[in-house]
């Protein structure tokens, strides 16, 4: 498991036990660095689960987009919402939708 976040989100996962993260700290070169990060994450095969940031996953929809609809079973990639609110508004409608898109059938949240 792997995080791309801000300082909250990194210390929380990792006091959980997360020990692969990237911590985003330069606003000027935010999206380089957000996809470095996850590039970096998606090619290695140890890594099952990336935890990102949504406002960062915006950044890099592209590539989410290609794992998400690639062949391989790994990494799952999960979008969480900022302190400051989803950027999706109904968040849960947005998970059900992914559930339902990675699992192949609705599941109640």
């Amino acid at each position: 498991m792997a995080v791309i976040g801000d300082e909250e989100l990194v210390n929380a996962l990792r006091l959980a036990g997360v020990s692969r993260h990237y911590v985003m700290k330069s606003a000027q070169d935010v999206g380089r660095e957000v996809r470095e990060a996850l590039t970096e994450l998606v090619a290695d095969p140890d890594v099952g689960i990336i935890v990102i940031l949504e406002e960062y996953a915006r950044y890099v929809e592209d590539l989410v987009a290609q794992v998400r609809k690639g062949r391989k079973p790994t990494p799952v990639i999960i979008e969480v919402p900022s302190k400051f609110g989803s950027i999706y508004g109904d968040v849960r409608q947005h998970y059900r939708a992914r559930i339902r898109e990675s699992v192949g059938f609705e599941v109640e949240i």
